[in-house]
């Protein structure tokens, strides 16, 4: 505690990003540090495991100096250690996870395990200090899409998910079918400015009705028979084309099933979270029908819809302040349910 404030140092390392931050009372940030590798994975048009553990074992203790020096703060100011222990990939997971447990041993800190989607949903109690439980959320990334109930700060529900692909996952895979790079999501988002969503059209999968559930590896593979028999035809394909179309099917789908939901069940607020939330024709598209129904519509900047520490420590915040605590034996779940 500092200054009478609860303190939280966060770390985050469920992918390929390494992120510690501070984080005052749950909702103020006094630093969040993140060091990326989408360099270094670029290369090869996706995330490797291996290599990702590798570099979080290298940047990891650097990164957790930052944060405690850009926050003006030492160890022994910090009341708890927050840190991602899944879902995510397993050795980058037990990267963070093994630094926070000696953080916590060594400076006898409360050990406080956070689920990563989870994370991104507090995100939203840092951007919007008005915010408060309950309310819907749709959590959208490269490994997850799903909608969930909050009903408090701690208690949530998965109302619906990815049954294949996440949404974010099929957007890299369609960007790296288009020729356009790693990491798909903000490429496909930029071109698809300058297409016509109706030149080119692919089925929106809904799925069995009443289902809160997604679908998306059918849209990715209707993109790649598209493109196969444009160039068997020798017909000119146009990529901001197929990006508008392919971004109009996903988020036709997702913005109509989380609304819905919403309005269902009685909720007055929509919360967005995950590195697609950053997507520009997401949040126009939800903005727009929640208009229509009266729904408040929340979601971070930037820097919070990426993996961040600075969400890990707000939620370890709330669950330390509802008394739960993890042991030494808290281990990386990869496939961890919330």
């Amino acid at each position: 505690m500092k200054d009478g404030k609860i303190l939280t140092l966060a770390i985050e390392s469920s992918c390929d990003e390494t992120a510690a931050a501070v984080i005052a009372e749950g909702r103020e940030v006094l630093s969040n540090i993140i060091s990326s590798q989408i360099e270094i994975h670029k290369q090869y048009g996706g995330v490797v495991p291996e290599i990702a553990s590798r570099h979080h074992l290298n940047n990891v203790n650097t990164v957790v100096d930052q944060a405690l020096e850009e926050a003006g703060v030492t160890i022994d100011d910090v009341d708890m250690i927050g840190v991602t222990y899944g879902p995510g990939l397993v050795g980058a997971l037990l990267i963070g996870l093994a630094t926070a447990k000696a953080y916590a041993l060594a400076a006898d800190k409360p050990l406080i395990g956070v689920h990563h989607i989870h994370g991104h949903i507090c995100a939203n109690y840092i951007q919007h200090k008005e915010l408060e439980p309950p309310f819907m959320a749709l959590v959208i990334s490269g490994g997850h899409t799903n909608i969930v109930e909050v009903e408090d700060y701690n208690t949530c529900r998965v109302l619906g998910g990815t049954r294949d692909d996440a949404a974010g996952e099929a957007y890299d895979k369609v960007a790296r079918v288009l020729g356009l790079g790693y990491p798909g999501g903000p490429l496909i988002d930029k071109i698809a400015r300058e297409g016509d969503p109706e030149a080119v059209e692919f089925k929106r999968v809904f799925l069995e009705k009443g289902s809160l559930d997604f679908s998306f590896s059918g849209i990715k593979t209707g993109v790649l028979n598209y493109i196969n028999s444009e160039k068997q035809a020798g017909r000119e394909i146009s990529v901001p084309d197929v990006a508008a179309g392919f971004q109009a099917a996903v988020l036709d789908v997702i913005v109509a099933k989380t609304v819905g939901a919403a309005v269902d069940m009685g909720k007055d607020k929509i919360v967005l979270a995950g590195g697609v939330a950053a997507n520009s024709m997401l949040r126009e598209m939800l903005e727009k029908e929640c208009a229509k129904h009266g729904l408040k519509l929340y979601y971070p900047a930037p820097v919070l819809c990426t993996d961040n520490a600075a969400m890990i420590g707000c939620a370890a915040y709330y669950k330390y302040m509802a008394g739960e605590r993890d042991d030494l034996t808290l281990d990386a779940i990869p496939n961890l349910k919330l």
